[in-house]
């Protein structure tokens, strides 16, 4: 794990030397202020929503939130040009924290007529990764609970009406990963 207090964290490596994707925590678990990374100021703010801070009010982040660092989702397939959201499943980690990750699946939701597609990961480091899973077969059986929780949860954070499209599992989530890859 590393910080990304010193540069543009959305240009970081896609992957890891190991060959792992990278994520990026904008919102440590257990938060209910949503931030954001700002490559403007280098610096994670309080997103605003009609000028006030954004504050989750439901539950806290029950991950940690962030991004992919070197995405892009595509505008043309009705993504919303941000890098791609990922939420990995761990305790709390720091705000820039940069960690290797392994994607379980994506719940694809729809907001407002875009694609806003949640990837589903656990850290790489198997001294971090709470659920002891690589695929979401194994999320699936293992942990549907967790799934259940994580639907109820993404469809009743936000003011905005969010409708859950089903899931990719974790091969169509790599698929997707590298079609919303960009290279600097």
């Amino acid at each position: 794990m590393a910080s990304c207090e010193s540069k543009n964290a959305e240009n970081y490596p896609l992957k890891s030397e190991d060959g792992h994707f990278h994520a990026v925590v904008e919102i440590p678990a257990g938060t209910n202020k949503k931030y954001e990374f700002s490559p403007e100021s280098i610096s994670y703010e309080i997103d605003q929503r009609d000028g006030k801070d954004r504050v989750i009010r439901y539950l806290p982040y029950f991950g940690n939130y962030g991004f992919i660092p070197s995405t892009l989702s595509n505008k043309a397939e009705g993504g919303d040009g941000d890098p791609l959201d990922i939420i990995v499943i761990s305790e709390s980690l720091s705000q820039g924290t940069l960690l290797p990750v392994i994607p379980l699946g994506t719940v694809k939701l729809m907001d407002q007529g875009e694609n806003d597609y949640k990837i589903i990961a656990v850290p790489a480091n198997s001294d971090l990764d709470l659920l002891k899973i690589k695929t979401f077969q194994s999320f699936k059986s293992k942990y549907p609970s967790i799934i259940q929780i994580i639907e109820i949860w993404l469809t009743n954070y936000d003011s905005d009406s969010l409708l859950i499209e089903g899931w990719l599992d974790e091969k169509e989530t790599e698929t997707y990963i590298l079609e919303n890859a960009v290279t600097n």
